[in-house]
């Protein structure tokens, strides 16, 4: 080797040494197992807030919800049911930027809060709208298509909501557990047509989602065999749950 060549690689390697020392500081950080339960506990305040202010309207003769009590709450609780399946796409890029392989228990938990918020719109929208009425449910999803495709959307996420334990992921197997859980992906797309098709008007925002959804979607799609990624998120669920 001469020592043209000795030179070039001993700078090379003072440059990327510091880049080496930050991405190992970067996985050194790691937050407090006990930190889940306070993002649990604040993550449900939104729920809270909706069921006081409904529990005000009616006592208290306050107006927190509108002139349209329930269409606000289904939308309030939708909009919400979005955000944490923003969240919940999101965990993954977030892994592989930083290497915080502990931040996949969030994936898992901000998953079920969105399955939580997608089962109370849902319950708002059965239990005040159509008012328990099966008859006007099934007539209303055969002949509404945004209700038909928010109802298909919710479908689709409950095998994922039911398979998230570490139980469930030893049943099925890394391969088929992490084929199953790509029905985010088509959950998430028929959400956002419903979202789309519900507001009418200003449809500002679910543009701005479907935005955000395009780059998640992206990242997830570009090399979804890269690596072994899902084999080894699906290993750290099963350990963190």
């Amino acid at each position: 080797m001469t020592e043209h060549s000795t030179a070039a690689a001993s700078t090379q390697l003072k440059q990327t040494a510091p880049s080496i020392q930050h991405s190992a500081r970067a996985r050194k950080f790691k937050l407090p197992a006990w930190v889940k339960y306070p993002v649990i506990v604040v993550s449900l305040i939104p729920a809270a807030w909706i069921f006081f202010a409904l529990w005000s309207d009616l006592t208290r003769n306050t107006r927190f919800l509108g002139a349209n009590p329930v269409k606000e709450m289904e939308h309030f609780m939708g909009e919400w049911n979005i955000r944490f399946l923003v969240l919940t796409l999101a965990v993954s890029p977030l892994i592989k930027l930083t290497g915080w392989g502990w931040l996949i228990r969030y994936r898992r938990i901000f998953g079920l809060l969105a399955f939580f918020y997608i089962f109370c719109h849902l319950s708002i929208y059965f239990v005040l709208d159509v008012e328990l009425d099966g008859a006007l449910l099934v007539e209303d999803v055969s002949k509404r298509l945004y209700i038909t495709l928010g109802m298909a959307g919710f479908l689709l996420l409950v095998p994922l909501a039911i398979t998230s334990t570490k139980g469930w992921i030893k049943r099925l197997g890394n391969k088929r557990w992490n084929a199953l859980h790509w029905l985010i992906f088509p959950a998430v797309v028929l959400g956002l047509i419903h979202y789309y098709m519900a507001v009418k008007r200003d449809i500002r925002e679910p543009l701005f989602y479907a935005l955000i959804f395009a780059v998640l979607f992206w990242f997830r799609l570009r090399k979804p065999r890269e690596s072994g990624i899902g084999n080894r998120e699906s290993k750290r669920v099963a350990r963190s749950a």
